[in-house]
C-alpha cells in the first residue's frame, strides 16, 4: 500500500552502500552461471568471449558441416547456408547480443533498483522488506528448476522439426542432404538441431525468465508503503523513472526482431512470399514485443490509481479551502489597508495550487507516455527494415522517395 503522506527520509541515502540493492543482479546467479564461473567465464569482463565462443559453438560447424557436404553455396540449393538470411541472422547478430547485452542492462536495471533509496521511495522503515524482496528475487534467480525446464523446453523442438523453415515449404536448403537412400538431415542440420538452435532457445528463454524475474520485483516493491507524490513532476508519482529502466530491455526485442526478419528475408526471397502478405507477421511481432516490454509497467497500476485519486481529492479540499479564502478576501471582502492584488503572494500562490492540481490531474496511472511507447517500439521494428527494402522494388522505392522530397 503505498503512500505520500510523509516526505522522503534522506537518512536512507547513507545506508545504501550496506544494501543487498549494491548486489541487485539478474543475471549473476543460476547453475549456468555458476558452471561459467567455474570455467573461468563467468566475470562481465569476459563476456565478449562468452560471446565469440557462443557463436564459434553454433554458426562456426554449421559452415564447416555444410561445406563439407557441398550445401554451403552453389545454384544446386534454393537456400545454401552462406545464402540463408535466417540462420545468419540468429547466430551472427541475434546470439551475441543476446550475451552482450548481459553487462549493460544489469547494470541498468542495479542502478534502477539503488534509485527506490536514493529518490527516498523507500523509507527507512521499509528498507528490511524492500531488501526482502530483493533477496526473494535472488532466491528466485539461482533456483535449478528454471533452468532445466529451460533446457527441455530448448529440446522439444528438435524432436521433431527437421527444417526450420516456417514461412516457405518444399524448398531445397542445407538443412537437408540429398543421398542415395533418400533426402535426409544433412551434417550440418544435425547440428543445427541438437546444439545450434538448442543454446540459441535458452539463451532466448533465460531472457524472458529474467524479465518475469523484473516483473516480480517490480510488482513486490509496488506493494510496499512507497513514498508517491502525486505532483511529482514526472507526472507517475515519482516513479516515472522506471520506464528508462524498461527501455534498457531493446537489444533483446531488437535480437529477436532479427530473428523474425531473417525468417520473412527467406520467405521473400527464396520463395513466393512477399512483404505485404507478411505484413501482419510483423505487425505481430512488433506488437508482441512492445507488450512484454511494457508488462511490468503495467503491473503498477494498481499502486498508481489509488495515488492519483487520493490525490485529486486532497489537492482539491486544498484548492476549494484556498479558493474560498482568496474569494472572501479579494472578491467579496476588502483586503488590508495598502495591500493590492498586483504584485501579491496571495495570487502567485493561487497560480503554484493550480499548478500542482494540474500535475495531479494529469498523472499517468501507469509510468508510459509516447516516448517510452517509441523507444519500446524502435527495437523491434528496426531489424524490419532490410526486409521492407528487399521486399520493395527499386522503382517503387524510388518514386516513394521522390514524392516524399515533392
Amino acid at each position: 500500500m503505498a503512500t505520500y503522506a510523509e516526505p522522503p527520509i534522506s537518512s536512507i541515502a547513507s545506508k545504501l552502500h550496506s544494501s543487498v540493492a549494491d548486489n541487485f543482479s539478474l543475471t549473476r546467479g543460476g547453475p549456468v552461471y555458476r558452471l561459467q564461473l567455474r570455467l573461468g567465464a563467468g566475470e562481465e569482463e569476459r563476456t565478449v568471449v562468452r560471446a565469440l565462443l557462443a557463436t564459434l559453438l553454433t554458426w562456426l560447424p554449421l559452415l564447416l558441416l555444410s561445406t563439407a557436404q557441398g550445401l554451403a553455396y552453389g545454384k544446386h540449393l534454393q537456400i545454401p547456408f552462406v545464402q540463408d538470411f535466417a540462420v545468419n541472422a540468429r547466430f551472427l547478430i541475434a546470439l551475441p547480443l543476446l550475451i552482450l547485452s548481459e553487462v549493460w542492462i544489469d547494470r541498468r536495471l542495479r542502478t534502477t533498483v539503488k534509485h527506490f533509496l536514493k529518490s527516498g521511495l523507500v523509507k527507512e522503515a521499509e528498507l528490511p522488506s524492500f531488501e526482502a524482496v530483493i533477496e526473494k528475487i535472488t532466491e528466485l534467480r539461482d533456483r535449478m528448476l528454471p533452468e532445466i525446464v529451460m533446457l527441455i523446453a530448448a529440446y522439444l523442438p528438435s524432436l521433431s522439426v527437421h527444417n526450420p523453415e516456417i514461412l516457405i515449404r518444399n524448398i531445397s536448403s542445407w538443412h537437408l542432404a540429398r543421398l542415395p537412400a533418400g533426402e535426409m538431415l544433412s551434417y550440418a542440420g544435425w547440428w543445427f538441431g541438437l546444439v545450434s538452435a538448442p543454446v540459441f532457445r535458452v539463451l532466448l528463454l533465460r531472457w524472458l525468465w529474467r524479465m518475469y524475474l523484473w516483473a516480480s520485483f517490480l510488482w513486490r516493491v509496488s506493494k510496499l508503503n512507497l513514498v508517491l507524490i502525486p505532483t511529482h513532476p514526472d507526472l507517475a508519482a515519482g516513479i516515472g523513472f522506471l520506464s528508462n529502466a524498461q527501455l534498457s530491455f531493446g537489444p533483446i526485442a531488437f535480437a529477436c526482431g532479427a530473428v523474425v526478419a531473417g525468417q520473412i528475408g527467406n520467405a521473400v526471397a527464396y520463395g513466393e512470399a512477399t512483404v505485404a502478405a507478411l505484413k501482419f507477421v510483423i505487425i505481430t511481432y512488433c506488437v508482441i514485443a512492445i507488450l512484454v516490454q511494457l508488462t511490468p509497467l503495467l503491473l503498477l497500476i494498481p499502486t498508481l490509481r489509488p495515488v492519483k485519486q487520493r490525490g485529486l481529492l486532497e489537492y482539491g479540499a486544498l484548492a476549494a479551502s484556498y479558493t474560498q479564502t482568496f474569494d472572501a478576501k479579494w472578491v467579496h471582502g476588502r483586503p488590508p489597508e495598502g495591500e493590492t492584488l498586483l504584485g501579491s503572494s496571495d495570487i502567485q500562490s493561487l497560480a503554484d495550487l493550480g499548478n500542482s492540481f494540474a500535475i495531479v490531474r494529469g498523472m499517468r496511472m501507469v509510468p508510459i507516455d509516447k516516448t517510452t511507447l517509441i523507444g519500446l517500439a524502435i527495437p523491434a521494428v528496426l531489424p524490419m527494415a532490410p526486409v521492407l527494402i528487399l521486399g520493395t522494388p527499386a522503382d517503387q522505392l524510388i518514386r516513394t522517395v521522390l514524392n516524399l522530397l515533392a
